[in-house]
């Protein structure tokens, strides 16, 4: 009888693993369209509502579904934390890698996975680009009251700026800034997105803030022409075309060691806002929504809406996106511990050199 029980057991064992493996093997042969007909594809994104990684991610919500085999739903969903480390880990942890997840997530995700290995536990180079809407070169914007307005005037004048979390270009490059030039920051951390900061820099709080410039240009227009604002720096390998006449960092500040640092931290602009699969993702769906993401971006219906939100685009196929990811992680020893210097041990730095974001009570 024992026997019999196990044997039992033991065929009920081998079917279930039979099972497991036909419902793999289907899983695997489903066509694009058949996977992606009635289900809902979303869009993970590391930041709250207001900013540029919703604005891209409400556009692609909108308009991507019907340029992707079986149509699906498309929605957003907000993991904000650390400048959008809390998503990442997501990403490569814990969420779905049959393509019904996909993200805009930094730029920078491949700098901090070479300048500090365990706050960035991913490996990007597992990472597949669907496409980007638009470089993220981070625009310096300074209030017109601030205690100094000019970059020159800074090297004896403090001035306060706002910043989110480690991992982000607002934390990254200002205090990279600080460390490598004359130039006095005193970085206040903390805020939970570009509309808090936003915020912060109206009420006074702070005088200068990073934010991407396609932020800037859709959210504070008025305020720039104005002359409330002024932008002073920019980051990334080129000049945006909006902003021919204000330099990059690495042209304005630095000895020649810093100028290498700040081309290498600026690398991730021209990958910019971008669409990225979870790692693992079947090789026919990312072909699938390389393709949709393509035909969306030439869609006139798409083409209209971003033009009413004020959306800079100049887009990039996710092809050449992984060139420039491959190409950060490429970044010669040297120079990554060049900049490691300037950028981690960011908790010791800030102890010291910055201030926290005081809580409302």
């Amino acid at each position: 009888m024992k026997t019999l029980f196990h044997r039992f057991v033991y065929g009920a064992g081998i079917l279930a693993l039979t099972l497991s493996l036909f419902s793999i093997d289907v899983t695997k042969a489903q066509s694009v369209g058949d996977f992606y007909k009635g289900s809902t594809l979303t869009i993970l994104l590391g930041h709250p509502p207001g900013g540029s990684y919703d604005l891209y991610a409400q556009l692609a919500a909108r308009h991507l579904g019907k340029h992707i085999p079986g149509n699906p739903n498309v929605i957003v969903q907000h993991r904000p934390g650390g400048g959008g480390s809390k998503a990442t880990v997501f990403l490569f942890k814990k969420a779905p890698t049959d393509g019904s997840m996909i993200a805009i997530l930094p730029e920078t995700l491949a700098h901090t996975q070479l300048l500090d290995p365990k706050r960035g536990r991913w490996d990007m180079s597992k990472v597949k680009y669907i496409g980007s809407f638009a470089y993220a070169n981070p625009a310096f914007g300074i209030r017109q009251d601030a205690p100094a307005t000019k970059l020159e005037d800074m090297k004896s004048k403090i001035i306060n700026v706002g910043c989110t979390g480690r991992t982000s270009q607002s934390s990254q490059m200002p205090l990279a800034i600080k460390n490598l030039t004359d130039v006095k920051f005193n970085l206040i951390c903390g805020y939970r997105g570009s509309g808090p900061y936003m915020l912060a820099l109206e009420r006074g709080e702070v005088d200068l803030i990073s934010m991407n410039w396609a932020t800037w240009r859709a959210k504070r227009a008025d305020d720039l022409k104005s002359g409330k604002y002024k932008i002073i720096l920019q980051a990334g390998l080129e000049r945006s075309p909006d902003l021919p006449d204000v330099p990059l960092i690495q042209e304005a500040l630095g000895d020649s060691n810093a100028k290498k640092v700040f081309t290498f931290i600026s690398s991730g602009a021209p990958i910019g806002r971008a669409l990225m699969g979870a790692p693992g993702m079947p090789e026919d769906r990312v072909t699938a929504l390389r393709a949709a993401f393509d035909k969306m971006v030439k869609d006139p219906a798409f083409m209209e809406d971003s033009k009413k939100r004020k959306a800079l685009l100049v887009t990039k196929p996710g092809k050449e996106l992984d060139k420039y990811n491959m190409a950060i992680l490429n970044t010669p020893k040297e120079t990554v511990e060049l900049a490691s210097k300037a950028m981690t041990g960011y908790k010791a730095n800030c102890e010291k050199n910055c201030s926290k974001k005081k809580k409302k009570k």
